[in-house]
């Protein structure tokens, strides 16, 4: 069911029951951190696998000290001009966190969203939430209520509807091993905006197995239709045959039915497209198609996590 009553999804979840709940970035499957059963029944409903960890969240970075055993002088200069936002912490956790969220790491993955359904949500509660994206693992990250429904609807006793998400793609993951900030996950904070805040980062790329923080799947966000990335003019003449779709950036491609393609940014700004990412490419999965031919963005700002995104949802 969807509907827009927070005290009804606090309850179910005090109850132990898991709900999906809107962010900024993308629409999490939430449940009790601090809870192993709650925690399980999210990676049943997901069907995730346990090696592949998950973030949780709380309402106010001052209570994230209940759950880390310490928060580094970085993360917390990060926090004041960052957050709320789409920005996750790897830090040490504390035993009270159940090593089912952090498949065993000593680290937990922790974030502040800012939605103002989620913010309302996360402070009638005591406990943090653990809520990876709430879609079958490896499908398309929910961008609105409506996804969630077609895939979840069924498993789950509720959708708080927070309308449309407004970044659209998941949070950066950043932590400091040695006291090195390191990026582990490109997301809806761009790598520029920290670098200028704190200097230059490393960047992890994906990992195939064994993930050290969530998200980093080799993998993931993947439609059913074949993705091919590439340049989208060249790879036209060599599948004239198949039922194409279009997956691009700026530009429009003649002969080929508007329905079938997604612009992604007409006018070419980062957060128009990586809000439109996700929505556009279940639009295309749920076309009968062949492929979908896709672009790589320019790699800077935003353009990284996108073609993060794109990447891996071409991987096979």
């Amino acid at each position: 069911m969807i509907g827009i009553d927070i005290k009804r999804a606090a309850t179910l979840l005090r109850e132990g029951q898991v709900v999906a709940i809107p962010t900024e970035t993308v629409y999490g499957l939430a449940g009790n951190a601090l809870s192993e059963n709650a925690v399980a029944t999210i990676f049943a409903v997901k069907n995730r696998p346990y090696f592949d960890p998950l973030i949780i969240h709380t309402n106010d970075f001052q209570r994230v000290g209940e759950w880390v055993e310490n928060i580094p002088d970085q993360a917390r200069y990060l926090a004041e001009a960052l957050l709320p936002g789409p920005l996750t912490f790897l830090l040490p956790k504390k035993p009270i966190i159940p090593d089912l969220v952090t498949a065993g790491s000593s680290l937990v993955a922790i974030r502040i969203p800012q939605h103002p359904f989620s913010q309302a949500l996360l402070a009638q509660l005591d406990f943090p939430l653990a809520a990876p994206s709430a879609n079958p693992f490896g499908y398309i990250s929910p961008t609105n209520a409506q996804h969630v429904e077609q895939q979840l609807g069924d498993q789950i006793p509720y959708i708080l509807d927070g309308g449309p998400c407004q970044v659209g793609v998941e949070s950066t993951i950043i932590g400091f091993p040695d006291g090195r900030p390191v990026v582990y996950r490109k997301g809806g904070i761009a790598i520029e905006t920290i670098e200028q805040l704190i200097g230059p980062l490393e960047v992890k790329e994906h990992s195939a197995s064994n993930p050290q923080a969530p998200g980093m799947l080799k993998s993931h966000y993947a439609p059913r239709v074949p993705l091919i990335l590439g340049e989208i003019e060249q790879m036209l003449p060599l599948h004239q045959a198949k039922r194409l779709g279009i997956l691009s950036f700026q530009k429009r491609f003649p002969n080929i039915p508007s329905a079938q393609q997604i612009i992604l940014s007409p006018s070419g700004d980062f957060r128009e497209a990586a809000q439109h990412l996700f929505s556009g490419l279940r639009h295309l999965d749920n076309l009968d198609l062949d492929i979908i031919l896709a672009e790589l963005l320019p790699e800077k700002d935003l353009g990284r996590a996108i073609n993060d995104r794109l990447r891996r949802a071409a991987q096979r």
